[in-house]
């Protein structure tokens, strides 16, 4: 299995992935979200000017926020900085769009962005649709240098219910997948993501990402420990955030482990005034904590949110997903610890997985 990394972009906080291409990571998701962290092409440029092998995509970029035509000049255009090591991850927004108080794309409009997007991934002619009109359209200078459509942008697409899954069998050259607790959870994603892929699918061919704070626990440490809730609380309260939106938008319950916080929270941003209160919600979102957010992050909800074991029970896990089809780890811990839980990673689980 390959152990990638994922952060909020950030122009001045390039040395965490120069870091993490020396500790022999395989991947560099750059998150993209307008409204919280800097643009992700720019970070990704930068990043791809100081590293060599280290593979860099999106992580994901958002349909919602750009055309496909831009996404796709974004991402050929890191591919001509690192050829051959530029993925592109992409998704239909849940953050980037809620904190603007705009829905994510639905499923269909989702569907018809994968359907105009790839051709133009490969330098090729996509009709675009605008109003009622459909415009051929294709980067019609790829040469000199502009972009690089000759080594090929592997689509990663996200997907977190049944039919999101299905669009990224249809589309994708893989998926970004929350966090699957066991090889039987991985059997129920396959059958998701095959549901509407093409003939000659191939569960060998298509890659598999799943994205978690993922932290080793000392043998005697509790999961609770001042430590771990610092380490990857960020990815406690992101998670909490995505339930919050799909209860407040959509009436749909939070799982039961979030039960014990659930009315405490939602009293919490009933504080805030309705119409700005999607500025509130995803404050910190997967870098650090609110003070008054600190007693959320309790062990149940690190146990349903993140990936935390010793050194000998994350092995064995990784390793049984491996066999189940999990490609990759990306791993997101929180932004002020992040070094800390890139080095102990490196050290602890990357050389026996």
């Amino acid at each position: 299995m390959e152990i990638g990394i994922c952060t909020p972009s950030h122009v001045g906080d390039i040395d965490y992935v120069v870091r993490a291409e020396e500790l022999g990571y395989s991947h560099a998701w750059l998150a993209d979200s307008q409204m919280i962290w800097s643009d992700c092409y720019a970070a990704l440029a930068l990043a791809a000017d100081r590293t060599s092998r280290i593979n860099l995509g999106t992580g994901v970029a958002i349909t919602g926020t750009r055309p496909p035509s831009v996404n796709a000049a974004g991402i050929a255009t890191i591919n001509a900085l690192a050829p051959g090591r530029t993925f592109f991850g992409v998704g239909s927004g849940n953050t980037a769009m809620r904190i603007m108080g705009l829905p994510p794309h639905r499923i269909a409009q989702f569907d018809r962005y994968l359907t105009e997007l790839k051709p133009l991934l490969k330098g090729e002619e996509a009709m675009m649709r605008h109003g009622d009109r459909e415009i051929p359209i294709r980067h019609v200078m790829p040469d000199r240098g502009f972009v690089n459509f000759e080594d090929p942008i592997p689509v990663y697409i996200s997907g977190f219910g049944p039919r999101s899954l299905a669009l990224a069998g249809k589309h994708g050259d893989g998926a970004v997948l929350t966090m699957p607790r066991s090889p039987a959870v991985m059997e129920k994603v396959w059958a998701m993501l095959e549901a509407d892929a093409p003939a000659g699918f191939s569960r060998d061919d298509f890659y598999l990402t799943a994205m978690t704070a993922m932290i080793v626990r000392e043998p005697d440490e509790p999961i609770d420990s001042p430590r771990i809730r610092h380490e990857c609380g960020a990815m406690v309260m992101a998670s909490i955030h995505y339930a919050y939106d799909q209860w407040r938008n959509f009436g749909q319950q939070p799982p039961n482990a979030y039960a014990s916080i659930w009315e405490d929270y939602t009293n919490l941003l009933d504080g805030f005034p309705e119409e700005r209160r999607h500025q509130r919600i995803h404050l910190g979102h997967n870098c650090w904590v609110q003070p008054e957010e600190e007693k959320f992050v309790t062990a149940d909800m690190i146990k349903a949110t993140c990936l935390v074991g010793t050194q000998d029970e994350l092995i064995d896990q990784l390793r049984a997903l491996d066999e189940a089809g999990l490609d990759q780890i990306m791993n997101l811990p929180s932004f002020d610890p992040r070094f800390e839980v890139l080095e102990a990673i490196a050290e602890k689980i990357i050389p026996y997985v």
